[in-house]
C-alpha cells in the first residue's frame, strides 16, 4: 500500500496528499507532520518504513473533510484528494487509487471556502519584450478575463486591486534552485527584479513549467476550451501574451480540477485604459475597502454603499468601486438606471423584496457545471431562477438600458425552475447518494420502491409486537446499525427469556443483540430494496443536474444581470437614504463641487452635524489648491472626500453634494501620511518621495492629486525646497488637478507666481481660551498651525502646553530664518531661474 501512496505523491511533490483508506483521509511521511501541525492532529505511526522505521501518520475523517480543508487552503497549501476508486469489498488485491482534485487557494469551488462578496481569482502572468499578458479566472463563477499591459507597474497595479488567490509564473523550478514541498512557497522577494516589481509583496505565487506558456499550445487549450476555431470573436486573437497566460490558466485548471473543470462561457478581452486607475496606495488612503488605522470593513466606502442583497450583486459593486469606468456614456447607463430607481420609490422597494430571495446563481452554475452541485444548491437555483419573471414584470418597459436587460425571463431558465420544482423534495439532504431526494409523485419506481420499504418497516413493527408477545419481553425492541444491520435487543435480565431460534449478534453493558433466520431474510429484503431506491434517486438527480449543466451560459448570464441590477438598487438605496444627487459627467477637466460631504464621516455624525464645503479645481484658473490649516480641522476630510465623489460618480452612483460636475478623472493618486517600509529598509522620508515620484512620473493632465505635508520627513529647509518644487512641477508641467495641504505657509506664496494656484485654508475661530475648528474650507491661507492647541486638545498636561507657548513665542521673536524664507517666497524673484531662497536663508 505504501508503495501505491509514494507513486501518487511523486507525482505531486509540492501538495498535501490526502490519502483515503476506508473512512479517513491519511497523510504519511512530511505531510503528516505538516498536517498534524497546522490541523491540530495526534501525530502517528504505522510499520512499513526501510529497516523497520515507523511512517508517520495523520488523519481526518473523510465526513469531517469540509471541516479541515478550508484551514488548509486559508492556510496557502494546496491539497491533492486521493480517492478509492473502486468498493474494497469487491476489489481483488489492492484498491485502486487516484488524485480527483487538487484543490488550491485559486481554484476553490466550495461555498464554506470561499468570501460570498469577494471573488476568488486564479491569475495567470507572462512577460515579453513589450510588456506582460494577465489572464484571471474565477473558477467559481465562470469569469474569465485577459489583458495586456505596458508595465511591471500596470500589472502589479491590476493583480493588487483584483486581489488575487493565487498566481502562476512559468518558473523554471530548478534554475531557482527551489525543491518542491508542500510548505515551502516562493515569493515575489525570491524571484528576479522584474518579477518582484510586476508583482504585489504577499501574493501567493505557484510556479509552472514554462512548456504550459508557449503560444501554440495555448491557442488550441482556448480553441478547445470554448468550441471555436479562432479567438478573434473574443478580441485577443493578436494579443500573444494574453493568450499565453489564459492557456495555462485552462492547462491548469484541467491538471488540477480533473472531472470537475469549471465552465466559462466566454472570454472577456479589456484593457486597463478603460477605467480609472486606482493604485494600492489611494485605495488605502481612501478607505475604499478597509480602513487605514485597522484595515477593518467597517469604516470603509464599501461597507456603506454595499445595500446589496445578494452575494453575486455585492461582487458587482465591489468591482465597480475598484475600477471606475472612463466612458461618459457607460456612466451615463449606470446613473440612468439609479435615477429611474431613486424616482420610483414602488419599484425599488419591490425589486429589493424580490432580490432577497435571490441565491448566488454564478457560483451555484460554477458547482453545477463542475458536477459537485447537491439538491439543496438546486432547490436554491430553483428559488431563484423563479424570481425572475417577477423581476422582469416589475422592469417592463422601463427606458434605461441596464433595467430593460433583465426583460423578458429567459423560458429556458424559467422551465428549469419548474423541472426542479417538479422533481426535488423542498428540503433534500445535503448527500445525494443515500435518499430522500425526490419528490413523491415524480416518479412511478422510485414511489414503489418507497412503498414497499414502507410495507417492510410495517413489518418490522408487527415483528417486534409479535416477539414481546411470545417472549414475554415488554422490554424488547427491534433495531438498526449500519455495521451490524437489524437486531432484536434484550437486556440482560430478561436473557433467560431469550428463545433458543435467537442467535446472539452482539453483547453489551446492559443489553444483548440477537438475530433470527426470519428477521436476517427481511433485512436483506429492506437493504437491497434501499440500495435500489438509493442508486435510482441519484440517477434521476444526476439526469436534473446534467439538465441544468446544459444551460450554464444562460445561468452565468442571468446571474451577471441580476447582479448588476443589485448593485443599481443597493446604489439607488443609499442615494435616497443619504440625500445623494446624480453628478453631472463631462468629458472636460473642470471638478465643481458644491455642498459636498464625505459619505462616511456624515453618516459616523448626527443628521445634519457634518459641514459641507465646496469645491473647484480644473486645468486652468483653479488648478492646484494650496491648502493650509491645523490639524484635526478637516483638511484630510476635505481631499477624501472629493476623491470619494469623483469615485462614485465614476462607478455610475450618486452622490453626496447639492450638485457636483466632474470632468472624467483617469487616476487618482493621493499621498496621505507615511511610514517606514521595513521590509525594504526605507524610511519615512524615503517612502515619501518614491510615492511622491510615482505621481509625477505617471500623472496626466486628467488626473486628479491629493498630496499631504509633502516634505515633512527631513529638515525643514530641504522639506520646503521639495515640497516648491513638487508644486511647482505640477502647476507648471503635469497641470493635473491638485490639492497640495501643507503645514509650510510659505506655500502660500506659489500663487503669486504661477496663475493656476490658489490658496485655501480651514476656517478657525479663536477665543480668549480656545481654539474652536469650525470644518469650513474658504479661500486664503492660513498663517499659523494651531499645533499647541492642537496638543492641548489631545491632553498633554496643562504645564507642558503652558511651556510649549513660551518657547514658541522666544522663537517666534528671534527667528529671523522664518521672516527671510517668507520674504524671499512672496518676493517675485522666487519666479526666476536663480532662486535666491537659499541665499536668503545664510542671513
Amino acid at each position: 500500500m505504501m508503495t501505491q501512496f509514494l507513486a501518487v505523491k511523486e507525482q505531486y511533490p509540492d501538495v498535501l496528499l490526502l490519502y483515503r483508506m476506508g473512512d479517513f483521509y491519511e497523510t504519511f511521511f512530511e505531510d503528516a507532520k505538516i498536517a498534524a501541525r497546522e490541523l491540530e492532529l495526534t501525530l502517528t505511526s504505522r510499520d512499513g518504513g526501510k529497516d523497520g522505521e515507523r511512517i508517520p501518520m495523520a488523519g481526518v475523517p473523510h465526513h469531517a473533510l469540509d471541516n479541515y480543508l478550508p484551514k488548509l487552503i486559508a492556510k496557502g497549501f494546496r491539497v491533492a484528494i486521493c480517492e478509492q476508486m473502486e468498493d474494497p469489498a469487491l476489489a481483488k488485491g489492492l484498491v485502486r487509487r487516484e488524485v480527483v482534485r487538487v484543490v488550491t487557494p485559486g481554484t476553490v469551488l466550495e461555498a464554506s471556502m470561499l468570501r460570498e462578496k469577494q471573488n476568488n481569482f486564479l491569475a495567470a502572468v507572462v512577460k515579453g519584450p513589450k510588456g506582460f499578458g494577465l489572464a484571471y479566472c474565477d473558477a467559481s463563477t465562470g469569469e474569465f478575463s485577459v489583458t495586456e499591459l505596458a508595465d511591471a507597474a500596470r500589472t502589479r497595479h491590476e493583480l493588487d486591486r483584483l486581489g488575487v488567490a493565487e498566481c502562476i509564473l512559468p518558473l523554471d523550478a530548478a534554475r531557482l534552485g527551489w525543491v518542491p514541498a508542500p510548505d515551502k512557497r516562493l515569493a515575489p522577494a525570491d524571484l528576479g527584479p522584474e518579477w518582484q516589481s510586476a508583482l504585489p509583496d504577499e501574493i501567493q505565487v505557484t510556479p509552472r513549467p514554462p512548456a504550459g506558456f508557449e503560444l501554440e499550445p495555448a491557442r488550441r487549450a482556448l480553441h478547445q476550451q470554448f468550441g471555436v476555431a479562432s479567438l478573434e470573436g473574443f478580441g485577443c486573437a493578436n494579443l500573444p501574451l494574453a493568450i499565453r497566460a489564459a492557456g495555462a490558466i485552462v492547462g491548469y485548471l484541467r491538471e488540477t480540477q480533473k472531472a470537475q473543470l469549471p465552465l466559462f462561457a466566454r472570454l472577456r478581452t479589456y484593457r486597463d485604459a478603460r477605467c480609472l486607475v486606482l493604485d494600492g496606495a489611494t485605495r488605502k488612503h481612501l478607505e475604499l475597502t478597509a480602513t487605514s488605522r485597522d484595515g477593518s470593513f467597517k469604516g470603509s466606502l464599501l461597507a456603506l454603499i454595499d445595500r446589496t442583497k445578494t452575494a453575486m450583486g455585492g461582487r458587482k459593486l465591489r468591482g465597480w468601486l475598484l475600477a471606475p469606468l472612463l466612458d461618459g456614456l457607460a456612466i451615463a447607463d449606470r446613473l440612468d438606471a439609479v435615477e429611474e430607481l431613486v424616482e420610483d420609490a414602488a419599484l425599488l422597494r419591490a425589486l429589493g423584496d424580490r432580490l432577497d430571495g435571490v441565491r448566488d446563481i454564478e457560483r451555484l452554475a460554477g458547482r453545477v457545471a463542475a458536477g459537485t452541485a447537491n439538491g439543496r444548491d438546486l432547490v436554491a437555483l430553483c428559488d431563484s431562477l423563479l424570481m425572475l419573471p417577477h423581476v422582469a414584470a416589475l422592469v417592463a418597459g422601463r427606458r434605461p438600458a441596464l433595467l430593460a436587460a433583465l426583460h423578458p425571463a429567459p423560458g429556458e431558465l424559467v422551465a428549469l425552475a419548474g423541472d426542479i420544482l417538479d422533481t426535488l423534495v423542498e428540503a433534500p439532504p445535503i448527500a445525494v447518494t443515500e435518499g430522500g431526494l425526490i419528490r413523491e409523485g415524480w416518479s412511478q419506481e422510485v414511489d414503489a420502491l418507497r412503498a414497499l420499504l414502507g410495507d417492510n418497516h410495517d413489518w418490522l413493527a408487527e415483528f417486534e409486537a409479535a416477539e414481546k408477545a411470545r417472549t414475554g419481553v415488554k422490554s424488547l425492541k427491534v433495531g438498526f446499525t449500519r455495521a451490524f444491520g437489524y437486531y432484536i435487543e434484550v437486556t440482560h435480565a430478561n436473557r433467560h427469556l431469550v428463545p433458543a431460534e435467537y442467535h446472539r449478534k452482539q453483547t453489551l453493558v446492559n443489553c444483548e443483540r440477537f438475530i433470527t433466520p426470519e428477521l436476517k431474510e427481511r433485512e436483506t429484503a429492506i437493504l437491497q430494496g434501499e440500495d435500489r431506491l438509493h442508486a435510482l434517486e441519484y440517477e434521476l438527480f444526476v439526469q436534473l443536474r446534467e439538465k441544468a449543466a446544459m444551460l450554464v451560459p444562460e445561468l452565468q448570464a442571468a446571474g451577471g444581470r441580476l447582479a448588476e441590477l443589485d448593485a443599481l438598487v443597493a446604489l439607488a438605496e443609499v442615494a435616497v437614504a443619504r440625500g445623494y444627487v446624480r453628478p453631472s459627467i463631462a468629458d472636460d477637466t473642470r471638478l465643481a463641487i458644491n455642498e459636498g460631504r464625505h459619505p462616511v464621516v456624515e453618516a459616523m455624525l448626527p443628521t445634519g452635524a457634518f459641514v459641507p464645503n465646496d469645491a473647484l479645481l480644473d486645468t486652468d484658473a483653479d488648478q492646484l489648491i494650496v491648502l493650509t490649516g491645523p490639524n484635526m480641522s478637516g483638511k484630510s476630510t476635505w481631499m477624501r472626500q472629493l476623491g470619494h465623489i469623483i469615485i462614485l460618480a465614476q462607478m455610475g452612483s450618486f452622490v453626496p453634494a447639492q450638485s457636483a460636475h466632474v470632468g472624467l478623472v483617469d487616476r487618482i493618486f493621493t499621498r496621505i501620511g507615511a511610514v517606514d517600509d521595513l521590509a525594504t529598509g526605507q524610511s519615512t522620508f524615503m517612502v515619501e518621495m518614491n510615492e511622491t515620484a510615482n505621481i509625477l512620473h505617471h500623472a496626466t493632465e486628467r488626473s486628479f492629486i491629493v498630496l499631504d505635508e509633502i516634505g515633512r520627513g527631513t529638515s525643514t529647509l530641504d522639506g520646503l525646497s521639495i515640497a516648491w518644487a513638487v508644486a511647482e512641477h505640477l502647476a507648471q508641467d503635469v497641470r493635473a488637478r491638485t490639492i497640495f495641504a501643507t503645514h509650510y505657509h510659505e506655500m502660500t506664496g506659489l500663487a503669486l507666481h504661477h496663475a493656476g494656484v490658489r490658496n485655501y485654508r480651514v476656517l478657525v475661530e479663536e477665543t480668549e481660551d480656545e481654539v474652536i475648528f469650525m470644518h469650513r474650507v474658504v479661500p486664503g491661507g492660513a498663517d499659523r498651525s494651531y499645533g499647541i492647541e492642537v496638543a492641548r486638545l489631545a491632553g498633554l498636561p496643562p504645564k507642558v502646553v503652558a511651556r510649549a507657548k513660551q518657547v514658541l513665542n522666544a522663537l517666534e521673536k528671534n527667528n529671523k530664518l522664518a521672516a527671510s524664507l517668507r520674504k524671499t517666497l512672496a518676493s517675485e524673484e522666487i519666479g526666476g531661474s536663480q532662486l535666491p531662497l537659499f541665499e536668503a536663508s545664510r542671513g
